[in-house]
């Protein structure tokens, strides 16, 4: 487990709910961090983001949000750069400091913020929540993704390079569950594989499942 640089004068509150990828992020590099935090459980489908003490958090009302100390933060990659910054004691191994390695974690930040969102974690709600929309499109811009990151894998063990970065933290938990919205992951040999080396980081700790779609079906 990594060293730690700095520690938060007192756990870090982490507003969110399990079933969320975006808040798991959070949870995940807090843990690999070794940082003390608290969870505090939302419930989404009662709208508990939506009140006017989260809002006033979080205008936008969403999860996950850290409160940590006077400071109060939003959006999961966000958070996940202040805590590097903040409290890794080798803050470059998680976010490369020289220019290229920079540019590639934050390009993978866009495709967490886009096609995964659009894809596999778009498809994984729409189960979730028993939505009445078609996921076919949804399914099919999933395994569009998957197809590029099974080729991009070959090459090399972790999305920005030859170690684990925020690229990977960013990326995991929605592919690690595309089952859950009726997205295989049997075709993807590579992805599967890069799933495993992030599992066997220290630290790791898994996302609640949910038993929905094809994770229902088994």
């Amino acid at each position: 487990m990594n060293a730690i640089a700095a520690r938060p004068a007192q756990p870090i509150k982490l507003y969110g709910s399990a079933i969320s990828g975006h808040v798991h992020r959070v949870r995940l590099f807090l843990s690999m961090l070794g940082l003390p935090f608290e969870v505090i459980e939302l419930d989404l489908k009662q709208r508990d983001n939506r009140t006017p003490e989260f809002l006033a958090r979080n205008p936008f009302g969403q999860v996950p949000v850290i409160e940590d100390g006077d400071v109060t933060l939003a959006d999961s990659n966000a958070i996940l750069v202040y805590l590097n910054a903040r409290y890794s004691a080798d803050p470059a191994r998680w976010m490369p400091q020289d220019a290229v390695g920079a540019a590639r974690v934050q390009r993978w930040f866009s495709v967490a913020a886009g096609p995964l969102a659009y894809g596999p974690a778009a498809a994984r709600v729409m189960a979730l929540f028993g939505l009445a929309v078609d996921p076919t499109e949804t399914v099919t811009r999933s395994h569009a993704l998957l197809a590029v990151m099974e080729i991009h894998l070959e090459r090399q063990p972790f999305l920005a390079g030859p170690e684990a970065t925020l690229a990977d933290i960013s990326n995991y938990a929605y592919v690690a569950h595309a089952p859950e919205g009726r997205v295989s992951l049997e075709a993807y040999p590579q992805v599967r594989e890069w799933l495993a080396r992030i599992e066997a980081l220290p630290g790791f700790v898994p996302m609640v499942r949910t038993p929905v779609g094809l994770a229902g079906a088994a």
